[in-house]
């Protein structure tokens, strides 16, 4: 069935992909297939991994996230926070924190090192499409189906700027190396 989300692997040449099958897969460049992972009960739409590289984390349509090692084939947590599917997960720079993207319209920050939420960012009106960190910050951005981007600094639980003019769900966003960010749209600009 249909991929929906890949991840680089942070140090070697292993690329992560999530599947409408309900699995997720790691595979190397030339395509031999590494690992599998089943446990979602509907498809698997977000995906990213650790940076140590050991650990992986999915969000599924079934409203979970999980976290796995797959070096020893295990789920570490399962995350059950949301109430609408998860569209997209986030692991910031230092690997402590996961932040979700969900049809429930919020965005969810998750302890990675106690297995616990932390906070829930509220303010956008349709579904969270997209999450992602800034690196060496303490800034995520969120983009929507309410045709915003948000910036958020996940230590005060802040919205800090949204940005408007799109005319159309914005689905995709992403920080560069040098702190701009850009974000993908429905309405082509």
């Amino acid at each position: 069935m249909a991929i929906s989300a890949l991840a680089i692997h942070p140090t070697k040449n292993f690329v992560a992909t999530a599947s409408d099958d309900l699995t997720w897969k790691v595979w190397t460049y030339t395509g031999e297939l590494l690992l599998s992972g089943e446990g979602h009960k509907d498809w698997v739409c977000g995906i990213a991994f650790h940076p140590k590289g050991n650990h992986l984390a999915t969000s599924s349509g079934d409203s979970t996230i999980k976290f796995w090692d797959f070096v020893h084939a295990k789920i570490v947590y399962t995350f059950t926070d949301h109430i609408q599917p998860v569209w997209s997960v986030a692991i910031n720079d230092t690997g402590d924190f996961l932040a979700s993207a969900s049809m429930d319209h919020t965005c969810k920050l998750f302890d990675l090192n106690i297995g616990k939420n932390r906070y829930t960012f509220r303010g956008h009106v349709d579904s969270v499409n997209h999450v992602a960190f800034q690196n060496y910050s303490n800034i995520f951005a969120t983009a929507s189906a309410d045709k915003t981007v948000s910036l958020w600094d996940m230590k005060s639980g802040l919205c800090i700027q949204t940005f408007y003019g799109h005319l159309n769900s914005i689905n995709h966003c992403a920080f560069t190396p040098r702190v701009s960010f850009f974000f993908g749209s429905d309405d082509r600009s």
